[in-house]
């Protein structure tokens, strides 16, 4: 790739692309972070042209950028139109989500319980966010991004220690957790899911299948019933 220089720092009301090891990852996380917080609201047109000119960087990494968040589930690309930002989620797929999720990530927590050694459970602890819910420094709609990630990854790796690739596959397939942070931007989503993060942590520490079991379904339905709201007015 072409290489091309951007500021040190550039600010773009709160997202910020440093001096890159790689721009098109940086050039990704910005996007990412406004997709996340709907500073790019779904649906709406999103110009190459435009975010090259906002980061102050060449279209390359852009359009490279907007590939990866394409097959995250994040970006559509429409033949002669461009891009845009996937639209929400409706209703209906929203509570098919939960509740095959219901079905299937209670059910892996309690597999990945009787499994769990030392080591799982750290990686499981850095991935679940519990450790940098302090951080104060980043600006909100970042950390809000960035825990959308995090929580990703933490229902991935239990799903993997649980050993069927089947249900890991079909989950990840479906970029859940990209779409429901997507529904609503609110600290309260973050901070009670760490709450509830940490009470699976407590399960998977003592190895109690049965307790990890009911942590995930509490955790899952109290989820769902956080972003609920961001459907009032639906049939």
């Amino acid at each position: 790739m072409r290489s091309t220089t951007i500021p040190a720092a550039r600010s773009t009301d709160g997202f910020t692309v440093q001096r890159p090891a790689s721009l098109a990852n940086d050039v990704y996380e910005a996007i990412y972070a406004q997709l996340m917080s709907l500073k790019i609201n779904p649906g709406a047109r999103i110009t190459v042209d435009t975010l090259a000119r906002e980061f102050s960087v060449s279209q390359t990494p852009v359009r490279e950028a907007l590939g990866r968040l394409e097959g995250e589930g994040l970006v559509i690309k429409t033949h002669l139109v461009g891009y845009s930002a996937a639209p929400q989620i409706t209703r209906r797929r929203f509570e098919e989500l939960y509740e095959l999720r219901l079905r299937l990530e209670p059910y892996a927590a309690g597999r990945a319980a009787a499994k769990m050694t030392s080591e799982a459970l750290d990686a499981l602890t850095e991935a679940a966010g519990v450790m940098a819910r302090r951080n104060g420094g980043a600006d909100e709609r970042v950390r809000y991004s960035q825990f959308a990630r995090q929580d990703a990854e933490f229902h991935d790796l239990i799903v993997a220690l649980a050993g069927n690739e089947l249900i890991r596959e079909s989950l990840a397939h479906l970029h859940t957790h990209f779409h429901i942070f997507r529904l609503m931007f609110h600290a309260r989503v973050t901070e009670e899911a760490l709450e509830e993060h940490e009470r699976i942590l407590e399960a998977f520490a003592a190895r109690d299948s049965g307790a990890a079991e009911q942590a995930m379904a509490d955790h899952i339905e109290r989820s769902r019933d956080r972003l609920l709201p961001a459907f009032e007015g639906e049939a």
